[in-house]
C-alpha cells in the first residue's frame, strides 16, 4: 500500500467541518480550487487496464491511453472505475487494492480528497465470485416490488464491505422493440411496471448506502429497428408518457442520487448533449439535485459517432453546458481539454463550478470530505468506512461474496420470475423417461445475462472459472426427478449449426416418455452473443436453427416442453400448438436452473407473468400491448399484431375467478375513484394471482393507448379461498400529455378492466371525472394504493 503522507501545501477550512450545511461546506472547498482541480472532480479513471487482450467494450476512435495515474492525481479526481469489474480479482485482494488507490489519490492532491469508487450492479455486484441474480426483465416478471427491493438491499451490502460507493443500475428504459439486444436488461414493456419494481431497487440501494444510478436518460430502447446506439424516432408525447415515467417514479420515490445519460440521440440531439433534456427537464422540472454521469466514452461520442463536435474539447463544452457532470470511464474530454476551453473562455467556469459542486455534494454525503488519519474518509455506517477505505483488509483474508443467504434470495427471485405460458396437464413431470435436450441443456451461461460477471468476462477471460455455482437445467432436473430416468443430449451450439446436435436431440426424444426442449439465448457483447450489449437481433425467430430443431423434436410425437432460457420474447407462433408445455425464464441467475427444475417438477408454483409481450410470428416491427386502437388488428391491414401470450400473461397449477367488481360512479379531475373486485381460487392447489388493473381512455383530445396498467397486486390463496382486492386510483393516474405539452386531467368516461393479464380482463366498468380541466405539476400522484382483505 502506498504510504499516504501529508501533503505539503494542504489547506484546510470550514469545508472539513461535519457539522455545517452541506452547501456551505461545498461553496468554501470550491473558493480554493484551481480549473486543474475543479476538472479533476469531474472525470473517471480506469485504474484496472481494460487491456491486454480484447477490449471489455469498443474505444471511440483515436481514443488513446489516458495519462497514468500518478499524473491524474495531482489535481484530484472524480471517481474510480470499476476496480472490482475489470478483471477477476479475489473480494478481499479487491478491497485492499481499492484502499491503496484511494489512498494515492488522497494523497496525490492538495486537499486529500477520495475518489468516488463506482461498479457495476445490474445482476448483483458484478465483480468474480459474487452472487448472480436474476437479469430485470426476470425482476419484471415477478411483479414482486418488495422481493427486488430485498435483491438490491443485499447487492448493496455487498459493495458496500469493499468500499463501492456507487451502482451503475437500474435500467429503467422501457421495452419499446425486443430485437434490441439490451431487451435483457430492461424491466419490462410498460413504464408503471419498470417505474415501481425500477424505485423499488432504488430504495434497495440507497437505503443500504449506495448511491444508484438511473440509465438510460432517456429513450434508449427507443432505437430505430431496435439497433444498439441508433437515432430514437419518437414523438414528445411518447416521450414524456411512456419513456420519462419511470425516471420521474425512481427520483421522486427511490431517492437516486445519480443518472447516466444515454447514448441515443432524439431528433438529431443527443442525449448527452440536450440541455433542455439533462437541465430544464431533469432538474428545473423534476427537481433532480445529485449528479448526471456519462455513459462510458458517451462525451468522446459526440465527436466519434455523432458527428455534432469536432474536437474533445468541443464535446466536453457540449456535454458540460448540457449538464453533465462527470466523464466516465476515463479521462480525456473533461481532462486538459476542458481546462483549456475554460482558460480561453469558451465554457463559462460557471458551469464547470455548477458540476464541481454536484459531485462534491455528493462526496459530502459520503463522508469523502471528512478528514481522516489517511486521508481517506471516516464516517462509518454499520461498521463499513462511508469513504470506502476497508480498514484492516488483508488480500488474503476471506470475504464471502455469494453467502447461503444471498444464494437463498436468487433462488426466490428465480422461482418468482419463472413464467408458464402453456401446459396441457404434462406439467408438472411424472417420473419416468425423461429426455433433456437442446443447445442450453448443459449450458450454465444460459442462466445468465451479458452485465454478469462470468458473460461479461467471456472473450477476455475464455477459462476462467464461474466464481459461483451456477447448475445447468439438465443437472439441476436430475436432482430434482430423482425417481426418473433422465437422459442428456446437450447441444453443442446455441445457434444449432450442426445437423448431428437436431438428430441426437431427437433420438432421445423417441426412446423418452417426455422430452425437455431447452431453446433461447446465450448472452454476451458486442455481436458474440445472441443477446446482450450490442447484440441486435434482426427479428424475433429463435436464434439459428432452433425452431428447425424444435419442429424436428416436435415431430416425433412425444409430448415436448419447450423451456426458453432467453433474454428477450421469440416468436412461438409455429410451436404453441404442438408443444405440451411452455415454460419462459429470462436469464434467472445462479439458481436459475433449480428454479426452473422445480417448476417442472411441480415442486415450484409458478407465478411469474410476461414483462413483455411474446409474439406470434418473427417479422415485421414488434409492437408492445400500449397501442391505439389503429395498432391492433383491423380490416385496414393484412397484418395482425395480437400478441401469442399477452403481458401480464402466467398460468399456474390452479384456476382462478373474478366476480363483484365495484367502482365508484364518478370523481374530480382531483379525486379518487375505489375499484374493488373478488378473486378466487377455484381449482385444487394454492396458488398466486397477479390481480391486474386496466384503464383505458375512450375519448380524448389525443390518441391514447387503449388500456394501460394501473395497478397490480400478488394474492396468494389456497384452495377455495377468496380475496377482496381493492385499488384507490387518483384522477392523475389518467393524465397524460395534450397538445400544448402539457401534463393534463381531463374529464370524461375512463373505462376500467381487472383481471390477470392486459388481455384476460373479466370484469369490466367505468366511472366519470367530472369538473375542470386539470394542469399538473411534477408532484401529481404517481402511485395505485392496493389493499387485499381476505373473504
Amino acid at each position: 500500500m502506498a504510504e499516504t503522507l501529508p501533503h505539503p501545501t494542504r489547506p484546510t477550512g470550514s469545508w472539513r467541518d461535519r457539522r455545517l450545511p452541506t452547501a456551505e461546506r461545498v461553496a468554501d472547498l470550491l473558493s480554493r480550487m484551481t480549473v486543474e482541480e475543479k476538472a479533476a472532480q469531474l472525470v473517471g479513471y480506469w485504474a484496472v487496464s481494460a487491456r491486454p487482450g480484447e477490449e471489455v467494450a469498443p474505444l471511440p476512435d483515436d481514443f488513446g491511453e489516458p495519462p497514468p495515474l500518478d499524473d491524474v492525481i495531482k489535481a484530484g479526481l472524480g471517481q474510480l472505475t470499476r476496480v472490482f469489474g475489470t478483471a477477476p480479482v479475489p473480494p478481499a485482494e479487491g478491497a485492499a487494492r481499492l484502499r491503496e488507490l484511494q489512498a494515492r489519490v488522497a494523497a496525490g492532491n492538495r486537499f486529500g480528497i477520495p475518489a468516488i469508487a463506482h461498479e457495476e450492479c445490474l445482476t448483483g455486484f458484478m465483480t468474480h465470485t459474487a452472487t448472480v441474480f436474476p437479469c430485470p426483465l426476470a425482476w419484471g416478471a415477478t411483479f414482486d416490488t418488495e422481493l427486488v427491493e430485498e435483491m438490491a438491499g443485499a447487492i448493496a451490502a455487498s459493495m458496500r464491505r469493499v468500499g463501492v460507493h456507487q451502482g451503475l443500475a437500474p435500467v429503467l428504459d422501457v421495452t419499446r422493440d425486443p430485437r434490441w439486444g439490451r431487451t435483457e436488461e430492461t424491466i419490462g414493456e410498460d413504464p408503471y411496471l419498470v417505474g415501481r419494481i425500477g424505485t423499488a431497487y432504488v430504495r434497495g440501494l440507497e437505503g443500504n448506502g449506495i448511491v444508484a444510478t438511473l440509465k438510460h436518460f432517456a429513450a434508449y430502447a427507443s432505437s430505430r429497428a431496435g439497433r444498439n446506439m441508433a437515432s430514437a424516432a419518437l414523438g414528445p408525447r411518447e416521450y414524456a408518457d411512456i419513456v420519462l415515467e419511470p425516471f420521474l417514479l425512481a427520483l421522486r420515490e427511490g431517492g437516486a442520487r445519480s443518472v447516466m445519460a444515454a447514448y441515443v440521440d432524439v431528433d438529431g440531439v443527443p442525449a448527452t448533449a440536450d440541455e433542455r433534456l439533462m437541465t430544464r427537464l431533469l432538474r428545473d422540472e423534476l427537481g433532480f439535485t445529485g449528479i448526471v454521469v456519462a455513459d462510458y466514452f458517451g462525451i468522446s461520442f459526440l465527436e466519434s459517432m455523432h458527428g455534432v463536435a469536432g474536437s474533445p474539447g468541443e464535446s466536453a463544452a457540449l456535454a458540460l453546458r448540457a449538464g453533465v457532470d462527470v466523464e466516465l470511464p476515463t479521462i480525456r474530454c473533461y481532462g486538459a481539454p476542458l481546462v483549456e476551453m475554460v482558460r480561453r473562455g469558451a465554457i463559462p467556469e460557471e458551469h464547470l463550478d455548477r458540476s464541481v459542486s454536484r459531485v462534491l455534494a455528493l462526496k459530502c454525503e459520503l463522508g469523502l470530505l471528512d478528514e481522516a488519519t489517511d486521508g481517506t474518509a471516516d464516517g462509518a455506517v454499520d461498521g463499513v468506512p462511508a469513504g470506502g477505505a476497508v480498514d484492516g483488509v488483508r488480500p488474503d483474508d476471506i470475504i464471502d461474496l455469494d453467502p447461503p443467504a444471498h444464494r437463498e434470495l436468487a433462488r426466490r427471485i428465480a422461482e418468482a420470475s419463472v413464467v408458464l405460458l402453456a401446459n396441457d396437464g404434462v406439467l408438472p413431470l411424472r417420473a419416468g423417461r425423461v429426455a433433456v435436450a437442446g443447445p442450453l441443456a448443459a449450458e450454465p451461461r444460459a442462466m445468465l445475462g451479458c452485465y454478469a460477471f462470468p458473460n461479461h468476462m467471456t472473450a477476455r477471460f475464455p477459462d476462467l472459472p464461474f466464481g459461483v455455482e451456477i447448475p445447468a437445467l439438465a443437472d439441476a432436473l436430475r436432482a430434482e426427478l430423482s425417481g426418473a430416468e433422465v437422459e442428456v443430449t446437450a447441444g453443442r451450439d446455441v445457434l444449432v449449426a450442426d445437423d448431428a446436435d437436431i438428430d441426437a436431440a431427437v433420438a432421445a426424444a423417441r426412446r423418452a416418455e417426455v422430452c425437455v426442449l431447452t431453446l433461447g439465448d446465450r448472452s454476451d457483447l458486442f455481436g458474440r452473443g445472441t443477446s446482450g450489449e450490442g447484440c441486435d437481433a434482426e427479428s424475433l425467430a429463435l436464434p439459428g436453427r432452433q425452431a428447425e430443431l424444435a419442429d424436428a423434436v416436435l415431430a416425433t410425437g412425444t409430448p415436448t416442453v419447450i423451456v426458453l432460457l432467453a433474454g428477450r420474447p421469440y416468436a412461438l407462433g409455429g410451436l404453441v400448438d404442438r408443444a405440451a408445455a411452455i415454460v419462459q425464464a429470462f436469464f434467472p441467475g445462479e439458481e436459475g436452473g433449480p428454479a426452473v427444475a422445480g417448476v417442472l417438477s411441480g415442486r415450484v408454483e409458478p407465478s411469474g407473468r410476461l414483462p413483455v409481450s411474446v409474439p406470434h410470428g418473427p417479422g415485421g416491427q414488434p409492437a408492445t400491448y400500449l397501442h391505439s386502437r389503429t395498432g391492433g388488428p383491423s380490416r385496414w391491414s393484412a397484418i395482425d399484431p395480437t400478441p401469442l401470450f399477452p403481458f401480464g400473461h402466467g398460468l399456474t397449477w390452479t384456476r382462478f375467478a373474478y366476480d363483484a367488481l365495484e367502482v365508484d360512479p364518478s370523481a374530480g379531475t382531483d379525486g379518487t375513484v375505489r375499484v374493488s373486485a373478488t378473486v378466487r381460487n377455484t381449482g385444487d392447489r394454492p396458488g398466486t394471482e397477479v390481480v391486474q388493473l386496466y384503464l383505458g381512455d375512450p375519448v380524448c383530445s389525443v390518441v391514447r393507448p387503449v388500456r394501460w396498467l394501473a395497478g397490480w397486486v400478488r394474492v396468494r390463496l389456497e384452495p377455495g379461498a377468496a380475496a377482496r382486492v381493492e385499488f384507490t386510483v387518483h384522477a392523475d393516474r389518467t393524465s397524460f400529455t395534450d397538445l400544448n405539452l402539457r401534463r393534463v386531467v381531463e374529464p370524461g368516461r375512463i373505462d376500467v378492466a381487472v383481471g390477470g393479464s392486459s388481455a384476460d380482463l373479466p370484469l369490466q366498468g367505468s366511472f366519470t371525472l367530472t369538473g375542470p380541466e386539470r394542469v399538473l405539476g411534477p408532484d401529481r400522484v404517481l402511485t395505485v394504493p392496493v389493499e387485499v382483505t381476505p373473504c
